[in-house]
């Protein structure tokens, strides 16, 4: 993953604040967007790659706790980093069980807050990564036909071919031509292997009987 594949929001209604940590940031090879306020944040385009938002707590208008929030709604992959001159630790257990990456008082280091935003970044990393993986299974289970699909689903299930056959009312035959091709369009060599890949999809094994 290269830098310029790496970006930094930095969300903090003071300038001279903003000014401060895009420096060190883009010191640290980091692309960096500067933002005064949550809504001005919200107004900017998604980004496209592994992205950490550096995120004051307290904000004119909508204030930190609430966009994180707003970007949890939307499924958002920004991994946050909170900054805070008025913050206790009640406020940072809050903070952390939402998802952030760190809840940092002002003045903090600046070590402590590279070290943040580069474990941020990671994780975010893993998201997309996650996300396009999930994306793919999900286009190569799009070309199973119909029945394709209803063999794979009592494959994963742990029908073996006879009971599929019995419960399709189909030929053992014709089961496993379909489940051959299951296997080829999926680009798995075992029934271990489909199940897995079934769960990073989201598609449930089909139950049979009554």
């Amino acid at each position: 993953m290269k830098h310029r594949d790496k970006h930094v929001f930095v969300v903090d209604d003071d300038k001279s604040v903003r000014t401060s940590l895009a420096t060190l940031l883009e010191s640290d090879g980091y692309s960096v967007d500067s933002f005064e306020s949550a809504a001005a944040f919200l107004i900017h385009a998604p980004n496209v790659g592994p992205a950490c938002l550096v995120l004051d707590v307290r904000l004119p208008g909508l204030d930190g706790f609430a966009l994180q929030r707003q970007l949890a709604e939307k499924g958002r992959m920004e991994q946050i980093v909170f900054i805070t001159g008025y913050g206790d630790i009640p406020m940072g257990v809050k903070a952390m069980k939402h998802g952030a990456i760190d809840f940092l008082p002002k003045p903090f280091e600046d070590e402590a807050l590279l070290n943040a935003v580069a474990q941020a970044i990671a994780r975010s990393f893993d998201s997309w990564r996650n996300r396009e993986e999930v994306t793919e299974i999900r286009s190569r289970i799009a070309t199973l036909t119909p029945r394709e699909f209803e063999v794979f689903r009592l494959v994963i299930a742990g029908l073996l071919n006879k009971q599929i056959a019995a419960e399709l009312g189909a030929a053992l035959r014709t089961i496993k031509t379909h489940r051959g091709r299951v296997m080829h369009k999926l680009g798995v060599q075992s029934v271990a292997d489909l199940v897995r890949l079934a769960q990073k999809a989201g598609v449930s094994p089909e139950l049979s009987g009554p």
